[in-house]
C-alpha cells in the first residue's frame, strides 16, 4: 500500500527563520532607544523589548503561525498534531478581539500572551515534525518560482524604509536612497499627533505586510503537495488572504509616508488593518479568491508529483 505523502518543511523553516531575525532585531531596537523616538511605546531596557517582541507574535506573526501549525500537523499526519494546530488557531485569533492589538498603546499586556502562546504551540509542533519526519524532500522549483523570487525582491525594496526603521536607523541618512525615500524628515501633523519624522523608527504595519506577504509567496508552494484536497483548498485560500492583506497594508502604509508626506498625492489610503464592511475589504476578499484559482493552483496534482514522505 503507498504511503500517504506529507509536506517537506523546508518553506517552513524558512519562514520561521524569517521572523526569529525580525524579532531579534525589534528586541534590539526597543531595548537601546528611547521611548519617544519609537510609537506609541513606553519603558526602555530589555523590558521594553521584551514587551514589544511579545505584541510582535500576536501581530503579525500570529496569523503566519496559524499556516505554520497546518503544516507541521500535514507534516506529521496525527490526531493529536491536527488538534494541536486547531488550539494554535484559536489562540491565534485572539488578537482579532478589540482591543487585544491597540495601535495607540504598543505596550504588552496579559491578554497578549494568548497569541503568543498560540505561536509557542506552532513552533513546539514545528519542532516535533522537524525531529520525527525529518525536513522532508524539497519542493522542485518551477517557472512560478521565479515570480515569487521576483515579487520578493520588490517587496524587499519597497521595504526598505521599514527594514532600516526595524534596526532603528532612517533610510534617508543612507546616499543615494535618501535621495529616494523620505524617512528622518519631519513631516506636519496628520490626525492631531505632533509633528513626527516621516518614517518613524522601529516596527511598522507596512513593514508587517512585507513580512506576511513574503511568508504567504515562500508557504505558497506548500498547498499543492498536500495530501488531503480539502487542506490543499483551505491553505490556498488563507495564504491568498494573507498575501492579500499583506500587500494592502504595505501598499496603504507607503502611499501614506512616501507620497502624501512628501506632498506628491492628497488622497489618503484609509487603515485596512482590521476587516470591516467596506468596499476595499470586499475588493481584496474578490482578489483573493481570484488569486486562489489563479496562482496557487488549488487542484491537486498527480500524486508522483508530490514528492513522498521521506
Amino acid at each position: 500500500m503507498e504511503q500517504q505523502r506529507r509536506p517537506g518543511l523546508t518553506e517552513a523553516l524558512i519562514v520561521w527563520a524569517l521572523f526569529a531575525i525580525v524579532a531579534i532585531a525589534a528586541f534590539a531596537t526597543y531595548s537601546r532607544l528611547p521611548p519617544e523616538e519609537l510609537y506609541h511605546t513606553s519603558g526602555t531596557g530589555i523590558e521594553a523589548g521584551a514587551s514589544r517582541v511579545l505584541v510582535f507574535l500576536g501581530y503579525p506573526f500570529s496569523i503566519v503561525a496559524i499556516a505554520l501549525a497546518a503544516i507541521a500537523a500535514a507534516r506529521l499526519g496525527t490526531r493529536p498534531a491536527t488538534l494541536a494546530a486547531a488550539v494554535t488557531a484559536v489562540l491565534c485569533a485572539t488578537i482579532g478581539v478589540p482591543g487585544v492589538i491597540d495601535q495607540a498603546d504598543l505596550d504588552a499586556r496579559p491578554v497578549n500572551a494568548l497569541a503568543g502562546a498560540g505561536v509557542a504551540i506552532a513552533f513546539a509542533l514545528t519542532l516535533v515534525a522537524f525531529v520525527r519526519e525529518g525536513v522532508g524532500q524539497p519542493n522542485p522549483f518551477g517557472r512560478a518560482d521565479v515570480l515569487r523570487a521576483l515579487a520578493a525582491v520588490v517587496l524587499l525594496l519597497v521595504g526598505l524604509p521599514w527594514v532600516f526603521a526595524e534596526l532603528g536607523f532612517y533610510v534617508s541618512d543612507v546616499p543615494v536612497l535618501g535621495r529616494i525615500f523620505l524617512a528622518k524628515e519631519v513631516v506636519p501633523s496628520m490626525g492631531g499627533e505632533p509633528s513626527l519624522h516621516a518614517v518613524h523608527l522601529g516596527r511598522h504595519h507596512g513593514m508587517d505586510g512585507v513580512l506576511l506577504a513574503f511568508s504567504a509567496l515562500v508557504l505558497s508552494r506548500v498547498p499543492r503537495h498536500l495530501a488531503s484536497a480539502w487542506q490543499a483548498v483551505a491553505l490556498s485560500f488563507y495564504l491568498a488572504l494573507m498575501l492579500v492583506y499583506g500587500l494592502a497594508n504595505a501598499l496603504q502604509d507607503f502611499w501614506t509616508e512616501q507620497l502624501v508626506k512628501r506632498g506628491t498625492v492628497s488622497l489618503k489610503i484609509p487603515s485596512l488593518i482590521r476587516p470591516e464592511a467596506s468596499w476595499a475589504w470586499a475588493a481584496m476578499l474578490g482578489a483573493t479568491l481570484v488569486i486562489c484559482l489563479a496562482v496557487f493552483r488549488v487542484g491537486r496534482v498527480d500524486p508522483r508529483q508530490r514528492g513522498g514522505i521521506s
